[in-house]
């Protein structure tokens, strides 16, 4: 079995929507029962993985390239904004 480009973008698609609602039901839980990962610890990680993914669907569909790219740099700033607040210094 082979994606077509069509169906390629739409399972992007799928998975970009299921990141966004992974991310609003985590933040919803933690903010109402103060349970599970602290929205700070994870929002950075999704947000980074979503560029990413954004990049991706802009370069498979065919867009200009600056959308690309500023997928792939925000991607970028993200992932380097959460290793710096997560890195522990001896």
């Amino acid at each position: 079995m082979s994606l077509t480009a069509d169906g390629l973008l739409l399972l992007l698609d799928a998975i970009l929507v299921l990141t966004a609602l992974e991310a609003l039901v985590l933040t919803l839980h933690h903010n109402r029962t103060g349970a599970g990962v602290a929205p700070m610890d994870v929002l950075p990680n999704l947000a980074s993985g979503l560029c990413l993914m954004l990049a991706l669907r802009s370069a498979l569909a065919g867009w200009a390239w600056p959308f690309t790219l500023g997928g792939l740099a925000a991607s970028g700033l993200l992932h380097a904004w959460d290793l710096r607040r997560r890195w522990r210094r001896p």
